[in-house]
């Protein structure tokens, strides 16, 4: 059996100048709102986080770890972050993606074709095939969290750390990465369902491809050339965010042999859910900047890729001009300020209603219960500012 507990880990990262990057899908919603959504739709499937908390901190696994990580104390090595997220985390972020697909399970409920599956394997009205799917979900997105973390040791610096604890936090996030993809691996040949098989497989080599279309894009460097388009943002951003989720919401109904529509409209809450979400997440610096707080944000998030498409090529390149320090480095107080000037911040907020409309939407079809109206609150809350 697979362990669940790595599924717990932060998903905040450093990146090799130090500087915060937010990795998770749902990275931004801080509110006490947000807070008490998660924590009523918990209640609902029966999977409270605290209890996931204790059983990942007294296993074997995460103790051995965490010997090993105490090597990388006082550098600024990523891994590090995401260790200190897993023993606290303070937003309710954690294991949303597995959160989703059991509440999804328990808003369609069994099966009439489910002639096979006993009504009386049911916890909380969700079978534990799908269970094992929410924490197989969770460390295939912690897995691709970890390796994202692995320092470009072409950039380091001397306030990074020494060279050599560097060297030894890459190693673990490769070799911790690839231990958590086999046993979601493994988890998932356990399912035997050869169709949910093919559909988490292909969400894996869609994140391989977002995250290197990501990676490709989300430079300075590209920022001063064209960068990427509206069409090609949502492209990289379902591939590398949403289709995970989406794919894996699919698979739950699929457990339960729920019939094609079901799965349609499963997809389809989990594409717009995550997508809606992404944009809110890019949203939250334009939103809430706090005096004194380091301001940084990426050059492909949806507002600056929407305002430089609005603005057009020559004038974006000028406002980064402008936006350039005597050393060279962009300004991100004038950059932000450039973008909020115009309609890239409002057509990303309109853009993030749509989608979160969109898998209000899709959850409808589904009988009226608790979880729905979890599902609800979930996608409500991420068209809040």
């Amino acid at each position: 059996m697979f362990s669940p507990c790595w599924s717990r880990l932060s998903c905040v990262a450093l990146s090799s100048r130090g500087r915060l990057r937010t990795l998770s899908l749902f990275s931004s919603s801080g509110s006490s709102n947000w807070s008490k959504v998660v924590s009523d739709a918990e209640k609902i499937v029966g999977y409270p986080t605290s209890f996931m908390s204790l059983r990942c901190l007294l296993s074997d696994e995460l103790s051995n770890v965490a010997m090993h990580l105490r090597k990388l104390v006082g550098t600024q090595h990523p891994l590090l972050n995401t260790a200190r997220g897993f023993v606290y985390d303070s937003k309710n972020n954690l294991q949303m993606r597995g959160l989703v697909v059991l509440l999804l399970s328990k808003a369609a409920g069994p099966s009439h074709a489910a002639s096979d599956l006993l009504a009386q394997d049911m916890v909380s009205g969700i079978y534990p095939s799908q269970r094992n799917l929410a924490e197989i979900t969770e460390l295939i997105h912690t897995a691709f969290l970890v390796h994202r973390g692995i320092v470009n040791l072409k950039e380091w610096t001397d306030s990074d750390g020494p060279l050599k604890d560097m060297q030894f936090g890459n190693k673990m996030a490769v070799l911790s990465g690839d231990f958590l993809l086999a046993n979601a691996c493994t988890g998932l040949a356990q399912l035997n369902n050869t169709k949910v098989v093919e559909l988490i497989s292909s969400a894996i080599g869609d994140l391989v491809q977002g995250v290197y279309y990501e990676n490709s894009h989300n430079t300075e460097e590209n920022g001063l050339t064209d960068g990427i388009d509206v069409a090609a943002w949502e492209e990289q951003t379902f591939l590398s965010h949403g289709a995970l989720l989406a794919k894996s919401c699919q698979a739950a109904m699929e457990l339960a042999k729920h019939d094609k529509e079901s799965q349609r409209l499963a997809y389809k809450y989990g594409k717009h859910l995550s997508l809606g979400h992404k944009l809110n997440s890019d949203l939250q610096p334009f939103m809430k900047s706090r005096v004194g707080e380091p301001l940084s944000f990426s050059l492909s998030a949806a507002p600056v890729v929407f305002h430089r498409q609005i603005m057009g090529r020559e004038t974006w390149h000028h406002q980064l001009q402008q936006a350039k320090t005597l050393r060279n480095q962009l300004d991100y107080s004038k950059l932000l300020a450039a973008v909020k000037s115009e309609k890239g911040v409002s057509t990303a907020m309109d853009l993030c209603c749509y989608h979160g409309n969109k898998a209000l939407e899709a959850i409808q079809a589904f009988p009226s219960s608790e979880a729905r109206s979890a599902l609800e609150n979930i996608a409500s809350a991420v068209t809040k500012f």
